[in-house]
């Protein structure tokens, strides 16, 4: 849809087990020619400040998992820029970059429209590198921010989307699986817990949709009548 009204797909990944088996998933056979991967660009929703070679590396776990299949072209493909000498520069170069790719002047403008953007959903109800209680929340004058580790390991600084650019994607959509995400994953759907505990609270795509792919452990707690 997003190719035909537009000439290109441009999606954001996540890191995370579930979106590994997703990108695993679209590397099958029976799956790479329902994508047109020649107009479609993808970038990362956040990354661990780690060279892309180490085994934490978000954009490690993608190339592994989808781009070392060779369907998506090289200069499509938008890693963060972790060779900077700190978080800090990477996430204001990645800024810059995506401001570059839509034709804006700079990373503190209103941000642009990705067409989707795949989160997943840590235990402590973090999204991207959005940590409960951390600054990084209170971001809302640039596209790309830095944060310190959260409680979950690896023990590494962050490069992470804000909430302004999160949320002015036309589609998101949660990749979610495990009972242990059944209690945080039932009071975001259920309740309104204040975005300081739970940051994927706060995705709330002005003007797009946001949806929830969840499997049967990850759903055992909802209402059965909110479940599809």
């Amino acid at each position: 849809e997003a190719i035909a009204r537009r000439g290109r797909f441009t999606l954001v990944l996540a890191g995370g087990s579930t979106p590994e088996k997703t990108y695993q998933r679209l590397a099958d056979p029976e799956m790479t020619s329902k994508i047109d991967w020649a107009k479609t660009f993808l970038f990362m929703g956040d990354e661990r400040f780690v060279p892309a070679d180490d085994p934490a590396s978000n954009f490690g776990m993608v190339h592994r998992s989808l781009l070392r299949h060779g369907l998506v072209p090289t200069e499509n493909v938008f890693p963060v820029p972790t060779e900077c000498e700190s978080a800090g520069r990477a996430a204001s170069q990645y800024g810059n970059l995506i401001a570059r790719f839509f034709g804006q002047a700079a990373s503190t403008a209103p941000p642009p429209s990705f067409d989707m953007v795949l989160l997943g959903l840590g235990d402590d109800g973090h999204t991207a590198s959005l940590f409960p209680g951390m600054p990084a929340l209170a971001v809302d004058d640039a596209w790309m921010t830095s944060s310190p580790p959260g409680r979950l390991p690896p023990p590494v600084d962050r490069v992470t989307m804000t909430f302004p650019i999160l949320n002015r994607a036309r589609q998101v959509q949660f990749l979610v699986a495990g009972e242990k995400k059944a209690q945080v994953l039932q009071e975001i759907l259920e309740s309104e817990p204040p975005v300081t505990k739970y940051p994927a609270a706060g995705i709330r795509p002005v003007a797009g949709s946001a949806g929830w792919l969840i499997d049967e452990g990850a759903a055992k707690l909802l209402q059965r009548s909110r479940v599809d």
